[in-house]
């Protein structure tokens, strides 16, 4: 396999959480959403993925984008260890969490809505995570264990420690979020998300590197 992807990008760290979880060893290159006006916007990245967005994955002959399509796929073909739990409940659990952070949070406060916003974007980023948050806090308070679902890692773990991190680089103050930053905490303990964390990456600026 072969992973495209940005050391900053949450949605690289999940796919590469992933990745760690199962066991699965990939060839990396780095796509610098920032270098060049954005490596992404290149005739040859847009020719494997049209959106210009990372991550991508080559893998068993195809390409495919968007993070949770890509942890599907290696959930159904890798199933061990396990990514969505067997009860019907609690799978649609971890894949409500996983989209509204996916679907509801991440893409409000991206680099490309960043842009837009000019000198607005630190508080339009504070308030679209602190509004996510706000409701996620109140979800995880009747789904959580150990982690987001129970006490087994799942996908909404894999979306929740990329968006913790996303809101620390924005100065969103995480007091009113003890259960987000409880399972947070828990979950950076864990070996695969030490190794795939940003401060780790082939292509984390030396200033960056943990």
């Amino acid at each position: 396999p072969v992973l495209y992807s940005y050391f900053r990008s949450s949605s690289s760290w999940r796919v590469r959480i992933a990745l760690a979880l199962k066991g699965i060893s990939y060839d990396l290159v780095p796509v610098n959403l920032i270098k060049d006006g954005g490596q992404q916007f290149s005739a040859e990245f847009k020719a494997l993925n049209p959106m210009q967005q990372v991550p991508a994955l080559k893998i068993d002959g195809i390409t495919l984008s968007q993070s949770l399509a890509i942890i599907h796929y290696l959930e159904e073909t890798c199933p061990n260890p396990r990514l969505l739990p067997q009860d019907p409940k609690k799978r649609a659990q971890v894949r409500m969490i996983a989209d509204h952070i996916v679907s509801g949070i991440q893409p409000l406060q991206n680099l490309s809505v960043l842009k837009q916003m000019g000198e607005k974007k630190m508080e339009w980023a504070q308030n679209c995570i602190g509004t996510g948050f706000q409701a996620l806090e109140q979800i995880l308070q009747h789904t959580a264990g150990r982690y987001c679902v129970g006490d087994e890692v799942s996908m909404a773990d894999l979306c929740l420690v990329p968006q913790v991190a996303n809101a620390e680089r924005f100065k969103v103050d995480m007091g009113p979020y003890p259960t987000i930053t409880r399972i947070n905490n828990a979950l950076l303990e864990l070996e695969a998300f030490k190794i795939s964390h940003p401060s780790r990456q082939p292509d984390t600026p030396a200033e960056l590197r943990a």
